[in-house]
């Protein structure tokens, strides 16, 4: 009895630890549009499917299945009939032995004749793929992906290696039997060659930005110039309006002898615009009539001297 007990709990903790080994093989990375991309031994270009070991145990892949088409989900079906809708991964390849963090890939559109990496599940370039890996069973389903189209030689992977998130990846950075992380180092200078190797846009840039910054300096120095220029004007006209009243009442408190024409010159010559101009001169005048009224003012009274000559003489008798 001890020793059917003992085969039982050795045969369950196999199968756990199988299975448990099963589902550390993922589908890692696809391309389906294969023009530049992997050959295969015959140097033919086929759509690809790697498988990856995430663990560090290795794991015997060979007996598994590998299926595109939506079929095999229809729960009513058997085992046997869900199996003939799939690919069976061959036995007797060394490669099917993963080790841990290992990858393996298998081309699709092909006769498994060819090799034993080669199977005839379907897949069709330009249009979108599910693809899945079920357990040797034919029943339980250890991973599956849905592939959208893709361009030419640009493969669906994880980011990273059995990591959930997935992402399309160009050409250059497609790696087939390798991790799907790859950090690329590439300098500006490098990126800049890539993408504009005959240098015509930078040529542009800078030609657009020079002829940019001497737009700017021409508009920056023309207005200020001119605000420059309207400023000195405005001081000046300020410097003398602020001194034009006190040189007019010092021009008309003058003691001295001038003339009403040179008062009203040197009053016209404080006028700084037209305006003042015209002030100054009906000042003038003013200052002209008045002084030439004052000496035209008469009292109306003729005085007449007496003027002696030689007809005033007594001895003078005709």
């Amino acid at each position: 009895m001890k020793k059917i007990l003992l085969t039982l709990a050795v045969s369950i903790v196999s199968t756990a630890m199988f299975a448990q080994g099963a589902k550390n093989i993922r589908i890692n990375e696809v391309l389906t549009n294969n023009t530049a991309s992997l050959q295969d031994g015959l140097g033919e270009r086929l759509p690809w499917v790697e498988l990856a070991n995430t663990s560090y145990s290795t794991y015997d892949v060979r007996g598994m299945f590998i299926t595109t088409n939506r079929k095999v989900l229809d729960k009513s079906l058997s085992a046997p009939e869900r199996i003939e809708l799939m690919s069976p991964i061959p036995n007797g390849e060394e490669r099917t032995q993963m080790s841990g963090r290992q990858h393996l890939v298998f081309f699709l559109n092909s006769n498994p004749a060819n090799s034993s990496l080669h199977l005839d599940a379907k897949a069709n370039a330009g249009e979108p793929l599910w693809i899945a890996l079920y357990d040797g069973n034919g029943i339980d389903l250890i991973d599956s992906v849905s592939v959208p189209a893709l361009d030419e030689n640009k493969s669906y992977a994880r980011i990273k290696d059995g990591n959930q998130k997935w992402d399309i990846k160009p050409a250059e950075a497609v790696t087939p039997g390798i991790g799907n992380f790859i950090e690329i180092n590439e300098s500006k200078i490098d990126k800049l060659k890539k993408n504009d190797p005959h240098g015509f846009g930078i040529t542009v840039l800078s030609m657009g930005i020079v002829f940019a910054c001497l737009a700017l300096l021409y508009v920056f120095f023309t207005l200020f110039g001119k605000y420059v220029i309207a400023a000195r004007k405005e001081k000046k006209a300020k410097q003398k309006i602020s001194e034009y009243p006190k040189m007019v009442i010092n021009e008309a408190n003058r003691q001295d002898n001038a003339t009403p024409d040179e008062i009203a010159v040197a009053v016209a010559t404080l006028a700084i615009n037209e305006e003042m101009a015209t002030y100054a001169a009906v000042i003038a005048l003013a200052l002209k009539q008045y002084q030439d009224d004052v000496h035209d003012i008469e009292s109306d009274i003729i005085t007449i001297k007496p003027h002696k000559t030689l007809w005033h003489n007594t001895f003078n008798n005709f």
